[in-house]
């Protein structure tokens, strides 16, 4: 996430809105932000709803067997369909800034 809000800039100015969604409840999620720094939008999933819409639950991977979000980067164009997934099941895998921003100009 410190590497997506380092290249906030790079996405603004393709045209690419980035928004992460927490599992955590609004006020943790709040802290976290304020305290990392992030400026880009974070919205709360705690009852897992989105997570779940997009196949996105890990059962029993958080702390004490907790359920917790996999992680997973999406590009979504304006009409709402998914163009591209970047998705595993390792908690520390992620895509990185320039692979999401190539993906966004293949896109094109």
């Amino acid at each position: 996430m410190r590497s997506f809000q380092q290249h906030l800039s790079e996405f603004n100015a393709r045209g690419i809105r980035l928004a992460a969604i927490s599992s955590d409840e609004p006020e943790v999620t709040l802290r976290h932000c304020r305290k990392l720094g992030f400026t880009f939008t974070f919205l709360c999933d705690p009852k897992f709803e989105a997570i779940r819409r997009y196949d996105l639950l890990h059962p029993g991977g958080g702390p004490s067997h907790t359920d917790i979000a996999r992680p997973a980067e999406f590009l979504i164009d304006s009409a709402g369909i998914v163009r591209w997934i970047f998705l595993t099941d390792a908690i520390t895998v992620r895509a990185r800034p320039d692979q999401v921003l190539k993906a966004a100009e293949d896109l094109k």
